[in-house]
C-alpha cells in the first residue's frame, strides 16, 4: 500500500506531498553531487511526478551532471534549502532531497551509483549494491520499472 510523503524548505515556503511510493532510493556520489551537497554524495528519493503535488515557489539551478544528463535542482529563495531536483528531458520523474522530509528517517537507500568519484572519507552502507559510472545497470533499471536508465547518469 502507498503512503504519502510530505516536506518542504526549511521556512515553510515551499511544500510538497508525494501520494506513492519511492521508485527507487539513492545515493549519488559524483563530482556533481559532491559540490551541490558540500558532502560525499547527495541522496535522493524518486517518485513518479505524477504522485506529487508542489506548492510554493522554488529558485532553480540546472547544471549538466557528469553523464550529460541536465538537471533542475529546486531550493527556496528565501531560506535556500535545496527542496527537489528534476531532469528537464524526463518530466514523468521527480526527486525529493530526504533531509527536506517531513520524516526524513524514511529514506532508506537501495543503491550507490557513480562510486568512481567516490572520496575515500565519505562513507555509505557497504551493504547496498553500487554502480560505478553512468553505464547500463540492468538491476537499477528493474528497479526504476519503466522510468528511462538516463535518468541515472547525473
Amino acid at each position: 500500500m502507498s503512503r504519502t510523503y510530505t516536506g518542504g524548505c526549511a521556512c515553510g515556503a515551499i511544500r510538497y506531498d508525494v501520494s506513492g511510493d519511492p521508485i527507487v532510493m539513492v545515493d549519488c556520489q559524483c563530482r556533481q553531487c559532491q559540490r551541490a551537497s558540500g558532502v560525499g554524495h547527495t541522496s535522493n528519493m524518486t517518485f513518479r511526478a505524477a504522485e506529487v503535488k508542489l506548492t510554493g515557489d522554488a529558485s532553480t539551478w540546472e547544471t549538466t551532471g557528469d553523464g550529460g544528463t541536465t538537471k533542475s535542482s529546486g531550493f527556496c529563495p528565501t531560506c535556500g534549502s535545496p527542496v527537489y531536483m528534476t531532469f528537464p528531458d524526463m518530466p514523468d520523474i521527480f526527486i525529493v532531497r530526504p533531509a527536506s522530509l517531513d520524516d526524513p528517517a524514511s529514506y532508506r537507500p537501495n543503491i550507490v551509483t557513480w562510486t568512481a568519484a567516490a572520496q575515500p572519507w565519505d562513507r555509505v552502507d557497504p551493504a547496498l549494491p553500487t554502480w560505478r559510472t553512468a553505464e547500463t545497470n540492468w538491476t537499477l533499471q528493474r528497479m526504476t520499472a519503466g522510468i528511462t536508465a538516463r535518468a541515472w547518469k547525473c
